[in-house]
């Protein structure tokens, strides 16, 4: 059994984006540091008459893990708050006379500091647990506490506690953002995968009605043959009639799987699909809703897919003109060109810039269907892509097609 190798703790704010906040906390433990330690040697030394050693010892125990604080806060506690506590006991030996106990400002300073630190990486639990230790190291020192100084053992357990709080809360505060903004790029994610599996059910359906067609002509041709065809052999007709047997197979084959992919809402799609036919009616209700359209037809016969292909294109490229151009003069065309790979249908809609920008747009927050819905028909027939704005403020959607059957079936 292999051991789990542990990772090393992160510094806190380690996640932060920008440099200087990530920087922060060692500026700050290291800024408390360098001014605590020789400030608590002097006044321990100093001021209380601690011996210089103890006071030397002390001191280094109390500030110096405020650096470890950075990684590895709840380690830090436990050094300084022992070393808190044992100072304090030391200071019982000596004339305190009118100064502070049990607690010198400066450790109140770098023990507040230190709280901090722990509300940024601990837990509640854990949070409670220290604030009742030091609550509890107060109490207990103040029945040793020398005359006239135990109204100062509440203070540290007040900041103490404020600190830990506000900690926690910052700590909180962040995670709660942070897993908001995963959240939201999971849900991101999936809602593109799904709007992509859609347009692919779709695709996959109304392609699904293109093949059928020709399955079903194939049936036809093959069952009819030996009555439009005199004289046949027999091993001829057995051959026809075996074409015809696994047509229908696979004709019901792909009905079992139209089952699947259709529900019972989609009866509307049972319709034939349209073609390039029917982009003149496209162009016509565009020009209807008050967007002056120029359209060069393409009268010539292409496979159904690419015709089919071609329509759901020019439907949604004219679609997000209505949306978010009204008024914009726009360009159809639909030609067949030559290229390396053999003829393509090109396919062209350009709309230039609006007359006006509208005072409000048309819908708020596109679903971004149109242009995932466009890819995936091109690629599935094997053709290319280019949309993007132009120049002008208008908006240009180029597809090509391949006509030679062989490239998409």
């Amino acid at each position: 059994m292999t051991a789990v190798k542990e990772e090393p703790p992160r510094a806190l704010l380690a996640g932060a984006s920008r440099r200087w906040v990530r920087l922060l906390p060692w500026g700050v433990a290291f800024v408390l540091c360098v001014s605590l330690l020789p400030t608590t040697i002097h006044v321990l030394s100093v001021d209380y008459g601690l011996n210089g050693g103890i006071a030397s010892a002390l001191a280094i125990a109390q500030t110096a893990p405020l650096l470890l604080a950075v990684v590895r806060p709840l380690q830090a506690w436990y050094v300084i708050f022992a070393a808190d506590v044992a100072g304090a006991l030391a200071l019982l030996a000596v004339d305190i006379g009118q100064h502070v106990w049990p607690f010198p400002p400066m450790e109140i300073v770098g023990y507040v500091g230190l709280c901090l630190a722990l509300g940024l990486r601990e837990p509640r639990r854990t949070l409670l647990l220290v604030w009742l230790a030091t609550a509890g190291a107060n109490v207990g020192l103040g029945f040793v506490a020398p005359n006239g100084t135990s109204a100062q053992n509440a203070l540290l357990t007040i900041l103490s506690g404020v600190a830990l709080l506000l900690g926690g809360a910052l700590r909180e505060r962040y995670e709660a953002q942070r897993r908001l903004a995963e959240q939201e790029t999971i849900s991101e994610a999936e809602r593109g995968r799904r709007t992509l599996l859609e347009e692919r059910a779709r695709i996959a359906r109304e392609l699904h009605d293109v093949v059928a067609h020709h399955m079903s002509v194939i049936t036809v041709q093959a069952d009819t043959a030996a009555y439009r065809l005199d004289g046949l052999p027999p091993d001829v007709r057995e051959e026809f009639t075996s074409i015809a047997a696994t047509a229908r197979e696979s004709l019901g084959e792909m009905r079992r799987l139209l089952g699947v992919l259709r529900n019972e809402d989609t009866h509307g799609e049972l319709a034939p699909q349209p073609g390039l036919a029917r982009i003149g009616q496209l162009v016509e209700a565009t020009v209807r809703a008050g967007v002056p359209v120029e359209f060069t037809p393409y009268d010539a016969d292409v496979p159904e897919a690419v015709g089919l292909s071609a329509y759901r294109i020019v439907q949604e490229a004219l679609a997000n003109v209505v949306r978010h151009a009204p008024g914009a003069p726009t360009r159809v065309s639909v030609s067949e060109s030559e290229a390396e790979g053999g003829a393509r249908l090109t396919v062209l809609v350009v709309n230039g810039p609006p007359p006006q920008p509208p005072a409000a747009p048309l819908e708020e927050g596109g679903t971004g269907h149109g242009l995932v819905g466009m890819r995936e028909r091109v690629r599935l027939v094997g053709g290319t892509l280019d949309v993007g704005p132009l120049p002008d403020g208008g908006f240009r959607v180029a597809a090509q097609l391949p006509l030679a059957r062989k490239d998409f079936m």
